[in-house]
Parts: structure tokens; sequence; C-alpha cells
């Protein structure tokens, strides 16, 4: 009689999650202020279009948590809805730059050296040579200054970035032995970079992704901070900062909250995307 050993369990979600401290706080981060985000959708404690100058430059107290600026709108009430502006342009940006840099990276992956690939990273190159902040500044000559604009200056600098990542990671598998039984099976380019290619550099995307998420929250905030992002009367935590440095001596609660903000929203970004590549990377799961 032989004895056979059950295979072993794979360990569940929460588990994985908390196996991670990084991972466990960047999550915890991520989700206040994306729920804070979320709820500034449907209420927040006060209205942020509304003056209320008797009530102006007040310190954090009752009823205001965070104080009110030089208009007396209430501080924590802009945070929240600063978040929602600052996550919407992070993550469209972010889903341009993935949606169509991937693409051009797997095509040039296809035959390294050839015009196609040559093309593409010429011109990733030539995306590089101008920084967001530079082209969103030619495009705000064109069509003015405003949340789309911001959204298209960040995503047009995030294509290139994953354009070379899938192009890098794509390289070295179309050499391995199950790509070249895909290619004697008769399967084309396009049907081995999106059936065998892509689910195998998924894991590096969705690290990078979180990467160029948080990159996303500061290029926003930097970009409405000199005037280029979004407009008032929509709160942007960049634009709260700007407009809170001429008053740090007698009112620094302008500038400490949105830049708080600002630093753990990054803060839990890095930390998420530090405890997803520890997850999802098999060289640092064997190594444990």
């Amino acid at each position: 009689m032989s004895l056979t050993t059950a295979p072993p369990r794979k360990p569940s979600l929460l588990r994985t999650i908390t196996s991670s401290l990084n991972l466990t706080l960047g999550l915890f981060i991520i989700v206040v202020f994306f729920g804070g985000a979320l709820i500034s959708l449907v209420w927040t404690p006060f209205d942020v279009a509304s003056l209320d100058i008797p009530n102006k430059l007040k310190a954090p107290g009752l009823p205001h948590l965070m104080g009110t600026d030089h208009f007396g709108r209430d501080v924590f009430s802009m945070i929240l809805v600063g978040a929602r502006t600052s996550i919407a342009v992070a993550v469209v940006a972010v889903g341009i730059g993935m949606g169509l840099g991937v693409p051009l990276g797997l095509a040039a992956a296809v035959r390294p050296g050839s015009f196609m690939d040559e093309l593409i990273m010429r011109g990733n190159d030539l995306v590089f040579a101008f920084p967001a902040l530079l082209i969103a500044i030619m495009i705000t000559a064109v069509f003015g200054p405003g949340a789309v604009n911001a959204i298209l200056a960040i995503g047009i600098f995030n294509i290139p970035v994953f354009a070379r990542l899938s192009r890098g990671a794509a390289l070295s598998l179309w050499t391995r032995d199950f790509v070249l039984s895909a290619r004697v099976a008769g399967k084309g380019a396009v049907r081995i970079s999106y059936e065998h290619i892509l689910p195998n550099i998924l894991n590096l995307l969705i690290v990078q992704g979180t990467i160029q998420f948080s990159l996303g929250i500061l290029a926003e905030a930097g970009l409405s901070y000199v005037g280029l992002g979004a407009q008032p009367p929509i709160p942007s935590w960049g634009r709260m900062l700007a407009e809170s440095q001429t008053m740090i001596s007698f009112a620094p609660h302008l500038a400490l909250f949105p830049g708080l903000a600002i630093v753990f929203t990054v803060l839990g970004l890095n930390l998420m995307g530090d405890g997803l590549r520890d997850i999802l990377d098999p060289k640092i799961r064997r190594e444990r």
C-alpha cells in the first residue's frame, strides 16, 4: 500500500495580503483615500463651492476639522473632493499609458531590430525628451488649462514607460519553449503576444502600474500647482498648496493637510507596489 500526500493548499487571499506588511499598510492607506473620494461623490461635510467669508482662515477644530481657507471653505471637504480629482486624473492617465504602451511594446518585441521596433523605440525616445510638465504646457497653449489636458499630458508621458517595460519583458519570452511550441502550432505573432506573452508579464505591468499611479498623482498636483490642472471651482490638492503658500506663516493648516494627503497617498501606492512585487515575483517567493 502506497501513501500519497495531499497537495499543499494555496493560501487564501487574506493570508496572502497579510503576509506582506508593505501590501497591508499600502492597501489600508489607499482604501482610506479611495473611500473618501467615493464618499465625496454623494456627501461632504460642507459645500466646497460656497463661500463663507466671515469664517475664513479658521484654525482646525469643530465644526471644521481641518479649518477653513481664505474664502471660508471647509478644508476637510476640499481634501475629500481633491482626492476624487487626483485619483480620477491618475487612473485615466495610467489607463492611457498602459492601453497604448503595452501593445506598442509587444509589437516591438516580435522582431527586434526591425523597422517597426526602431520606429516605436525612437518614438518613445522622442516622448521621453519632453517631460509631462512641458507636454502639459504645449497642450495648454493650444486647448487651454484643465483636468482633461492634464490627463492627456500625464497619459502621453506614461506610454513609453509601459512600452519599454513590456518590450524588455517580452523579448526574454520569445525564445522560450512554450512560445516556440505556439509558433510551431501555427499561431501568429499577435495571438502569441496576447495568449502567451502578456499573461506572463502581467505581474510586472501591475507593479509598474501602481508606481505610475503614484507618479500620476504627483504630476497632477504639480500641474495644478502651476495652474495647468483642474480649474476652479473644482478643488485640487496642488492648487490648494499654491493658494496657501503666501499664508503659511499665519495659517499653516492650509498647506499642511493637502501636503499630507499627497504624501500619504503616494506612500500608500508605493508600499502597495512593493508588496505586490514581493507576492507576484516568483524569484522573491522562492527566496522566501
